[in-house]
């Protein structure tokens, strides 16, 4: 999770790197380039995955382009640009034809609760809720290469979501404003995901492990 005392030193960074500072950027990328691509590879998926680096560099070019007018406007550094490349990525996805819309998938997900298994299965007692929490997150960083398997099948929407409050830290108020949808429609999103996701990954424990 981002230390919210470098926040302000990425707002410095930044500012510094707009009067001609081209230290500052380097430190800026030193500091954010290895979660920002692994955000975009994994936003992306196997399928579109071959066009990360395109929209990783592309993203820290509309950085250099916007130096001059950038401001924080209530969001840190980083969430602009997790921001930039979500954009971007939607972007690529949009022109493969794999995802027309953010809502194109699992939009009716949204009105209903989600699904839930027996509660007598043996296989998901120790597994986190649906709802999101905070003590969920070490669980879902721990899960490793399955997860990254069960990320692929989500919509794209939920992805975002999961990857921004899970992986960025965005708090879901921050994630909202960030995706510019309203604060209830994230938190169903993310809700959906972790639904599905523990359904997916269900699949891979053997019956009766808790």
């Amino acid at each position: 999770m981002p230390d919210p005392a470098a926040a302000d030193d990425d707002d410095a960074l930044m500012r510094a790197f707009a009067r001609g500072d081209a230290c500052a950027f380097e430190r800026l990328y030193a500091r954010h380039h290895a979660a920002l691509y692994r955000f975009v590879r994994r936003l992306l998926g196997r399928e579109a995955g071959t066009q990360g680096d395109e929209v990783f560099q592309d993203t820290w070019l509309r950085v250099v382009h916007a130096r001059e007018r950038w401001q924080p406007q209530g969001a840190t550094f980083r969430t602009w640009l997790f921001t930039l490349a979500h954009h971007r990525a939607i972007d690529v996805l949009r022109k493969s034809g794999r995802e027309i819309s953010t809502n194109s998938s699992g939009a009716d997900d949204e009105e209903r609760e989600p699904w839930q298994p027996a509660a007598a299965s043996e296989a998901w007692r120790e597994w986190p809720a649906a709802a999101p929490s905070v003590e969920d997150e070490a669980f879902w960083r721990s899960a490793g290469q399955r997860l990254l398997d069960c990320l692929d099948t989500l919509p794209v929407a939920q992805r975002s979501v999961f990857l921004l409050h899970h992986e960025d830290g965005l708090a879901l108020d921050e994630l909202a404003r960030s995706l510019e949808v309203g604060f209830e429609t994230a938190k169903s999103r993310l809700r959906y995901a972790m639904s599905k996701l523990r359904t997916c990954m269900g699949a891979f424990l053997p019956a009766g492990q808790g």
